[in-house]
């Protein structure tokens, strides 16, 4: 007798499908660390996002919280998960809290965007958007090149947000650059609404999370985005063409003249 086989279980609909990316190199100190961590703890909690969530059409995002440092090291800290309220977002907080991050060295971005791009096809919900939002201190100098990384992600529909932390004062500066925000802009953002946030002291983190986080469930056409744009500077959006060498990082890891592996 012919057994028809189980239909296979509808993905979940969500507004957004996001996947937190957070840089661990060890460019940066335990204490940075863990202000990163807690910046996003405080950020998924806080009033003015979960409103942003209650907004959507569906009132739930799907997100994930992924470490990254080197080509090949990337760690899952919270699984894809739901958050419709404030007791979901606690839950989310609660396990991000369950252990201090830990450090890798090297800084592949592009790394991080495969591994992230990745997660998507294993989610289980089905997204309005799905957005990558990736944080770092340096440039891309390890792994497949950043801006070719993008490109292939947003043919797929995946949507880049970035937050460089422009704070120069972890472990070494060796490998920093001047502009890494632009950086970011040209080499790193890409898809529908790209935004790009930078970070110039640590003091500012908490605050760029959850302004980030906002105007990602928001957009750029609605009122949470206006209000922003009047009350900080503004946002910087994808550029059409590059302006930046999108190798800067690379080249810098060939040349240096010392070996001290860190980022």
């Amino acid at each position: 007798m012919l057994v028809p086989a189980p239909e296979s279980l509808a993905a979940e609909p969500v507004d957004i499908e996001l996947v937190l990316a957070v840089d661990v190199s060890l460019s940066m100190s335990p204490a940075e660390l863990e202000i990163q961590r807690q910046g996003y703890v405080a950020a998924l909690t806080h009033d003015t996002v979960l409103q942003a969530i209650a907004d959507g059409a569906y009132g739930k995002i799907a997100v994930t919280y992924v470490e990254w440092a080197g080509t090949t090291w990337q760690r899952v800290i919270v699984p894809w998960t739901v958050i419709a309220n404030r007791a979901d977002a606690e839950r989310v907080v609660e396990r991000l809290s369950a252990h201090a991050p830990n450090s890798a060295r090297r800084t592949s971005i592009s790394g991080a965007l495969g591994f992230g791009s990745d997660l998507f096809a294993e989610s289980g919900f089905q997204g309005v958007k799905r957005v990558i939002d990736i944080s770092g201190d340096g440039p891309n100098n390890q792994g497949a090149p950043v801006d070719i990384t993008r490109d292939r992600l947003v043919k797929q529909g995946i949507t880049i947000n970035g937050l460089p932390l422009m704070t120069r004062s972890g472990f070494t500066s060796v490998y920093d650059v001047n502009y890494l925000d632009r950086y970011y802009t040209d080499c790193v953002i890409g898809g529908p609404g790209a935004f790009m946030i930078p970070v110039n002291e640590w003091t500012q983190f908490p605050e760029a999370i959850r302004r980030k986080l906002v105007l990602e469930l928001a957009g750029p056409a609605s009122p949470q985005w206006a209000a922003d744009e009047a009350a900080h500077p503004p946002v910087v959006l994808a550029q059409d063409k590059p302006a930046t060498d999108c190798q800067v990082g690379e080249k810098m890891w060939r040349d240096r003249s010392w070996m001290y592996d860190s980022r």
